[in-house]
């Protein structure tokens, strides 16, 4: 790997623990409701870098985001790691086998599906093995996830075609 490329992912990285901690100052109305406004990184860098770089950002963001807030090694990072590597392997699946049929907006709903999939199932195998809360919550968690994904790749789209104004994207 090149130095260029270290500085790219190091930069990328640096932009999605921004919006994570941003992330964290917004008030919520349900505790563990995030927005996901890292994941706009994680898709640009997919885009723009391709699929290593976008789950190395993704890998330094969870792990260095949860050694700042207190949480590493505890559930809310496992379930954020697991939400995380579930996003980028499926955007990134999908981006391989079917090029240029989605959209960000596409992929970023794709993304926020498995995330929440991720999520959940992992929540189920090691906190909640109760399949009767898991049916209760999952409707929510994947209709949230839903409306964020949607969002997170409108933003996605904005940040693409800014890049493209300044002709620092060259696809």
């Amino acid at each position: 790997m090149q130095q260029r490329d270290k500085y790219t992912i190091a930069l990328l990285a640096a932009y999605a623990l921004a919006l994570h901690g941003f992330e964290r100052l917004i008030p919520t109305p349900v505790p563990w409701l995030r927005f996901g406004l890292a994941n706009i990184i994680t898709l640009v860098a997919m885009l723009m870098y391709g699929f290593r770089v976008a789950l190395t950002v993704t890998l330094i963001r969870v792990t260095v985001g949860s050694f700042v807030i207190g949480t590493f090694l505890g559930p809310a990072f496992i379930l954020s790691l697991s939400g995380g590597v579930f996003s980028v392997l499926s955007m990134g699946m999908v981006h391989r086998t079917v090029p240029r049929t989605f959209s960000p907006l596409g992929l970023s709903l794709i993304g926020a599906f498995f995330h929440n999939v991720g999520q959940i199932v992992v929540a189920y195998a090691l906190f909640l093995p109760n399949m009767y809360s898991m049916l209760v919550i999952a409707p929510l968690i994947l209709f949230l996830g839903t409306i964020t994904g949607c969002v997170n790749g409108m933003f996605c789209i904005f940040v693409l075609e800014y890049l493209k104004t300044k002709s620092v994207l060259h696809n």
